[in-house]
Parts: structure tokens; sequence; C-alpha cells
């Protein structure tokens, strides 16, 4: 086993001790050490090793063993009801406060008169309402934001198990829910491989893409179905029990799942959740939990609902899923009010579909609860729908050397001098300087904005959303966010993380004048940064140069080549440009032109409005001839040009005798 790494080799004994550990306990001791998932997700890394080296395989390995808001282009509906969302439960204890909750808010008009519960599936897929008139269907909408949806009409029809009229000739709004099969998801993947398209990730994702489709076409090749559950208005009397309404529903010709049951007690209830966490994966389409009803109509009617839920159902969610991953890195993020937040850099995983890097460690306390190190193996759980959490550390896998987590007593990018304090009465710290965020907000503008890395998609406010979720922290950790990380975020949907995700790694080759720019180096503007590019090759021998040297280059004085020169002096500096260079690739256009250009040596200014091309336009082009491009006028200027509503540059200009080019005269000069 010589061609196998010792480092695999390592990490592949400790998973097959570490697995066959936790299996004696389950299946021998009846003790869950950690979740089945958990301990799924380690067996699926200890087989990754044994399918890249067959020659590991030991006897004794586990593998050996016979033995889971609406898009603008759409049109959009009010909805005639409103469409809430359930409260969730996960488990046995909130679903009995849920039923004693329920019995209480009864007491009051009905005395001590118990509700029945019917449970049904919830499925994992895309919120549907039709409506129907006259018995005809006349609109299919997504909930949207439960007022406002999408049009998604020509999609819908495309569904065979939606009937398009109704045996009567009535008016109703019903409400279900849009999946594929998970077969169908698969022959819908294997083409799309072939195209060499994006997969999607689960049966979610894929009904939701091809409901939101402005071709019918391609949602009518997806194979999709539908489940409707509720009524939500009709011209006819609506059935006095849930129970009741579901048969209704089928009468009028609607497609009802059968996997459903009535329960006079809240046991009941917990029996059917336990059955179908057990069943639910085995079934052609995803089982995410199931919902709970209160039967009885006039019951429904008296609880009402909260300001955003039903008071008489809940959603009752199976256990989330959990996963093992390696912990990389733990990182203070820092928020909007100077709090501190340790922030868990993963070793990328999918976790529910979803493939995620970060994770919240909360506080100094949480971290030392867990006692969690840099290099451990971690269980991450999405609690929820979709925030990740790291709920235990597997400490058999925990490396040699592993240090515990030390807080440290400054953090650079609190500015200032970086100093911290707790915040008195509780287990956070915060940095002293109260500006900290403020001033770590405008750097990551700066750094994402047009002038430096120019990422398509991550605006101001964009920005801001992964500062204050701990997302990132420092410029490099955005080459490294993953679409699952952006999905826990509001406004961000599949399409629309992939997107953002595709933009960030489009980013990644930069020009070093670009890169300079987005640095926020005190004194250093695009103008400086170009300068500073012409004359060096790579960063690196920026950050050798001393004050000195820069100053022998015309445009740079000693105020600037100090700054510089501090800046790059830094240690934390030296870090960032380090991680820097590991996610990017840093070209030098500028350097290659410096001497070529037939305007090398030259140096222009430019004032006014361009009416053939922008400002940007005309200084890229100027520079890739070996220019210098100015903001201000001097002796030294070659020529000023001018566009329209010129101004005080151009009455400089006059004054000191320099040249002035109109806009023809500079377009014939650069030979467009």
């Amino acid at each position: 086993m010589s061609e196998i790494p010792a480092e695999t080799r390592g990490r592949y004994e400790k998973l097959k001790s570490t697995i066959n550990r936790y299996r004696t306990l389950y299946h021998v001791y009846d003790k869950e050490g950690i979740s089945q998932a958990a301990l799924d997700s380690l067996k699926h890394e200890l087989t990754e090793i044994e399918t890249r080296y067959p020659k590991i395989i030991a006897p004794d390995s586990p593998s050996q063993r016979v033995a889971g808001k609406p898009l603008p282009q759409f049109k959009k509906v009010r909805h005639s009801v409103p469409q809430w969302s359930f409260n969730d439960a996960f488990t046995e204890e909130e679903i009995r406060e849920f039923d004693a909750r329920t019995k209480r808010f009864l007491r009051a008009k009905f005395g001590d008169t118990a509700p029945t519960y019917v449970c049904e599936l919830k499925i994992d897929g895309l919120k549907v309402v039709l409506t129907y008139e006259k018995g005809l269907l006349k609109t299919a909408a997504t909930r949207g934001d439960g007022v406002v949806g999408e049009d998604v009409t020509h999609n819908i029809k495309t569904i065979e198990s939606v009937p398009l009229s109704l045996p009567r000739q009535i008016d109703a709004v019903v409400e279900g829910e849009v999946w594929m099969s998970a077969a169908s998801l698969e022959t819908l993947n294997r083409v799309r491989r072939k195209a060499g398209q994006p997969l999607f990730a689960n049966p979610r994702n894929a009904a939701a893409g091809s409901i939101r489709q402005l071709d019918p076409k391609i949602a009518a090749e997806r194979n999709l179905d539908v489940f409707i559950y509720d009524v939500a208005q009709s011209s006819e009397k609506i059935p006095q029990t849930q129970e009741e309404e579901l048969v209704y529903l089928q009468e009028l010709g609607f497609k009802v799942n059968h996997h459903k049951k009535t329960f006079k007690t809240v046991d009941g209830v917990i029996d059917f959740w336990n059955e179908w966490q057990k069943k639910g994966r085995h079934q052609q389409y995803w089982v995410d939990g199931i919902v709970v009803k209160v039967n009885e109509r006039d019951f429904q009617e008296a609880l009402g609902y909260t300001g955003k839920a039903p008071r008489f159902a809940i959603a009752f969610k199976f256990p989330a899923e959990q996963v093992t991953t390696v912990l990389e890195d733990i990182v203070l993020q820092v928020g909007r009010t100077g709090v501190l937040t340790p922030v868990a850099h993963l070793k990328p995983v999918q976790v529910a579909g979803t493939i995620v890097s970060r994770a919240t460690l909360h506080n100094e306390d949480e971290i030392t609860r867990l006692d969690v190190r840099v290099g451990d193996t971690v269980i991450l759980q999405k609690a929820g729908d979709v925030i990740p959490d790291i709920v235990q550390v597997v400490k058999e896998l925990r490396p040699k050397g592993a240090k515990p987590y030390a807080w440290p007593t400054h953090v650079p990018e609190c500015g200032g001098d970086g100093r911290i304090e707790r915040v008195p009465g509780t287990a956070a710290w915060r940095c002293v300087n109260k500006n900290s965020f403020a001033v770590i907000r405008r750097r990551f503008h700066n750094f994402v904005g047009k002038h430096a890395l120019d990422i398509e998609g991550l605006g101001k406010e964009r920005v801001d959303q992964l500062l204050e979720e701990g997302l990132v922290q420092h410029y490099d950790e955005i080459f490294s966010l993953k679409e699952g990380d952006l999905l826990r975020l509001e406004g961000y949907a599949p399409v629309s993380a992939k997107k953002l995700v595709d933009a960030i790694q489009k980013a990644r080759s930069v020009d070093l004048a670009r890169l300079l720019t987005g640095l926020s180096i005190p004194q250093v503007g695009e103008e400086t940064a170009t300068l500073l590019a012409k004359h060096y090759r790579t960063i690196d021998e920026i950050a050798k140069a001393s004050a000195e040297d820069l100053e022998h280059i015309e445009g740079v004085g000693p105020i600037v080549a100090r700054e510089i020169t501090e800046w790059f002096a830094l240690k934390r500096h030296h870090t960032l440009l380090k991680n820097l260079k590991d996610v990017l690739t840093i070209s030098n256009t500028l350097h290659a032109h410096k001497s070529a250009g037939k305007l090398s040596g030259k140096t222009y200014v430019l004032t006014g409005t361009l009416s053939s091309m922008s400002r940007d336009e005309a200084k890229e082009k100027l520079r890739l001839l070996g220019a210098d491009v100015s903001g201000s006028v001097s002796k030294k200027t070659t020529a000023v040009i001018a566009g329209e509503n010129a101004g005080s540059k151009l009455d400089k200009a006059k004054e000191l005798g320099v040249p002035v080019l109109t806009e023809e005269a500079f377009v014939r000069m650069i030979g467009r």
C-alpha cells in the first residue's frame, strides 16, 4: 500500500474503528452515540476512500458487511385568499405542546371537548394555488409572499393530474403541492449531464425550476405531478371536517394523497410521524414531515390564525438531516453592532440537497461546550430548513495536536488597535471600536465594486447581507461560497444563488490594477493602482518595493509611497495577499503594454461626457496603448480630452497651455 498517502491511510483506519464502534453501540447495546444520518455520512467517506484505493479495503471494513419573491418575468397574481405558512414542530414535546395549546384555546368556547387530528404527508415540492371559475381553471399561481404570487397557469396546465374543468360549474380556490418523482429527477439529470448543463440537487428544486419556465414545453417534458390538499374557497358549502374535505376534493376530480389518517389523541399523531420517518424515504416523492390539522371546521374557525400561520395546523417535521464534515477554520465575524460571532469554515458538504461550507458557532460558550477544534470532524445539522448548525464533534477522529480554540484579545478587523471586550452579562464579545462594521462594509463594497473585481450581482445590499450573516469576513472567503450557503439568505432561490456563485468564479481572473484598487490601500485609487501596475510586473514586486523606489514613479509622492509601504509591511496583509493568491489568477496587461504602446510615456486627462464611449472605456483604451491617465492637469500633461460639459480641468488646460483634444480627435488617435 505504498502508493496510498499516509494521511489517507490514517484517516481510513480512524473511520473504520469509529464506524465499527458506533455500530456496536447501536446494534448490540441499543445506544445511539451519533445519529444514523451522521453515521451514514462517515460510511460514505470511508467508501469513497475504498473506491479511490481498492487495495486499502480491510476484511473488517463496514463496507464488507451486508446490510437517503416572485420573479419579474412572470405576471403577478394577487391571491383572493391569503396564503399562510405553517408553524413547525420538530420533537414529540413540541407536538404535545401544540395539542395542549389547542385544547386550552378551545376550552373557553367549547369546554373540555377534545379535537381530533387529521395527519397528511408533507410533500417537499412547490405550493400551487388553483382558481376555478364556473368549473374552468382560470389561474394557477405560486405562493409568492403569501399575498402576491407568480402566474404559472401555462405550465400547470401541462400536468396531467390537474383538471382543466370540474364536474360542476362552481367557483373554487384549492391549494396543493407540485412535485417531481425521484425517478423523473434521475432521468432529467441524465439528460442535463449529457448536455453539459448543471444538475438539479433535489426534486423540490427541479419541480420549482420546471414551473418557473416561460416555455410550457419544458414543463411538459418534466413529468410533474400534483397533490391537492385544501379547499380555500368554494361557491358550494365546504365540508365540516378536514377528513370530508379531502373526499370532496377527490369528488371534484383532484388527485389527493391517500396516505392520511385521523386520530383522537396526540399519541396517534406521534405514532404516525414515527411510522413515516421510516417510510417517507421509500416513496416516489420526497416527504419531509407530516401536516397535523384540527379535523373539525368549527374548531378551526374558532382557533383562527396568528400573524403568519393557522393555529389549527402545524408542520411536524422529521428530524433534521445530519452529515459529517471537517472543520477547516474558525473565523470571527464582526456584526453590524460590533459583536463578534465565531463562524465555522467547513469542508464543503451536501446536506438535505444543498452544498454548504459555513456554520455558526454562536459564541465562546458554545465553542467551549462542543470543545470544537480546527481539524475536527463535526456533525452538521440543518435545524429546520436551511440554517446549518454544528451539533457534535466526533472526537475519535480528532487529529493529533489539535488545540482548543483560544479566544483572541485583539481582532484586526475591529479597526483601531483591534481590542475586544466581553458584553456585560452575556456570552458575547464585541469590538471596542464601535465603527468596525462600517469600515469592513466600505472595504468590501470597494473590493467587489465596478472599478475593482466587478463581481456582477454582488451589490452593496448583498455584500452587507453576507457580512451580517457571517458568511464572509475576509476577501478570499467570497470565492469559497457555495450555493447552499446563499440559499439560507432571504431573496435567494436556486437560480439566483447559482448565478452569483458563477459570477464570483468568473471574477477569480483579475488584472493587477483592479486588484490593487480593490484592496483599500490608503492613497491608492484607480489612477495610482494603474501607475503601480505599469511599473511592477507582480504584486510581490510592489510588496518588496521601498518608499524610495516608489517615489521614482511619476505621480507617486512621498506620502503615497509611505502609505503603500506601511500597508504591505503589516503581517495581516501578508496573510491576506497569500490567501488571495491562492484563489485568484492575477494578470498584468498594463505592464505588458508599458513600453510597447504607441502612447507610452504620455499622460492624458479626461473631462466632460463622451458620446461614443464611457469614461472608463476611454481610460482603458489609453492604458492599453501605454498611456497614463491622470485625474488632474499639470504642465506635464500631454493633452486633455474634452467631451460635452467639460469642467474646470478644461479651464486649467487653457491656463497652462496644455493641448486639448476633441472627442473626434481622440477617437482618431486611438484608431477606433
